[in-house]
């Protein structure tokens, strides 16, 4: 797999120069795979996987949500193939969850992923073979959930994040360490729904809320986290006796401000882009709705549906949706899953959507996940 310098160099700093000579302002920050989905249930309801029913895979989506589980405890193990559409074959996503209420009211979990972006060959502007490097990222958390009353939950989530890109002196001069940072996560689920599993949920979260991270010596050469904030509601229908079917909507908001759009006046354009870097984290928060793109078109919209027979056969369709000027990522989702025990088995698949630079890279991925459920 041969990329050229100026790719990673990018990766690195965390901004795409189309985004300042565009009108479309994407917002880009460093490990955006601590936004990519993670697991195959929520990967076929369209990544709407907020307010649904609490497994294993919460922690990733929302902890709080874990002290309502039925099973005592739970283990998710999860693998996303990543731009397989694209012909690569070492670049993936390998996720686990697990949880452990400690009684009724109160749970501890944990979860971990790790981002391999395969063999890579560094090359200089004239094509010249610099290096070869495999870099890698990974994020490990500890979490805590307590029960507010019946109905009510909250959780915190301390993550350690390192992003090894490439490091060392590979000839531009410029000297590259692996970047580290420190983030964490609230959250809050209401359970709404009775004892046969009908009713209403609703959940918020805050995640990635955390320092910056830098690749390089200079402390003002540093980037953003993938701070998000998320409300998702779910409800519950019975189909008969045996069947039921959940409805599922996730809206996110990016708490990270657009790059400030180019000029054409060098001077201008450093000024407004040092501005930009020395914004302080929690001044980017509050910035992020006044960047200069309307609050709708910087949501992301995710819908889901599950059927399930039984509690032992699952199906599941979704649609996730993005504004042309966000990325214009817009995909149809299918799923299944099935019970066997103490194990559900999940997959999901991607549906090609777009076309050239629109083209989503997870088109035609299958995503698969086991979880674990244990105890009573």
């Amino acid at each position: 797999m041969k990329k050229v310098i100026t790719i990673v160099y990018l990766l690195c700093i965390g901004f795409i120069a189309k985004a300042q000579t565009d009108s479309i302002n994407i917002v880009s920050t460093a490990v955006p795979f601590l936004r990519i989905s993670p697991d195959a249930r929520a990967g076929g309801m369209g990544d709407a996987a907020i307010a649904t029913s609490p497994e294993a895979n919460a922690p990733f989506w929302n902890l709080s949500k874990v002290v309502f589980a039925k099973k005592r405890t739970g283990i998710a193990l999860n693998y996303t193939p990543w731009l397989r559409d694209l012909g690569l074959n070492d670049v993936y996503l390998a996720s686990m969850a697990a949880y452990h209420k400690l009684d009724e009211t109160s749970a501890i979990s944990s979860s971990m992923r790790f981002f391999s972006l395969g063999n890579i060959q560094l090359t200089d502007f004239s094509g010249n073979v610099l290096n070869t490097v495999r870099p890698s990222e990974f994020s490990i958390d500890g979490g805590y959930t307590r029960a507010l009353s019946e109905k009510l939950s909250v959780a915190v989530a301390l993550r350690y994040i390192n992003s090894r890109l490439v490091t060392g002196d590979v000839g531009t001069g410029v000297v590259y360490r692996a970047g580290n940072a420190v983030a964490g996560d609230v959250s809050l689920f209401y359970n709404g729904r009775n004892t046969d599993d009908v009713g209403f949920t609703a959940g918020l979260t805050f995640s990635n809320l955390g320092t910056k991270i830098g690749y390089t010596n200079d402390a003002r050469n540093r980037d953003f986290l993938p701070a998000n904030m998320g409300i998702g509601f779910g409800y519950t229908t019975a189909l008969g006796a045996n069947s039921k079917l959940t409805f599922a909507l996730d809206i996110n908001k990016l708490l990270v401000p657009a790059a400030p759009l180019a000029t054409g006046n060098f001077s201008t354009d450093s000024a407004n882009l040092a501005n930009y870097r020395s914004t302080g984290v929690f001044s980017s928060y509050t910035k992020s709705f006044a960047d200069g793109t309307s609050l709708s078109k910087s949501l992301q919209t995710s819908i889901g549906l599950e059927y399930n027979y039984d509690d032992k056969f699952f199906l599941r369709a979704g649609y996730f949706y993005e504004d042309k000027t966000r990325g214009n990522r817009r995909s149809f989702t299918a799923g299944a899953g099935f019970n066997l025990d103490f194990m559900t088995v999940n997959v999901s698949y991607l549906v090609p959507s777009g076309s050239g630079v629109t083209r989503n890279p997870l088109s035609n991925t299958l995503r698969i996940g086991l979880v674990f459920n244990l105890g009573e």
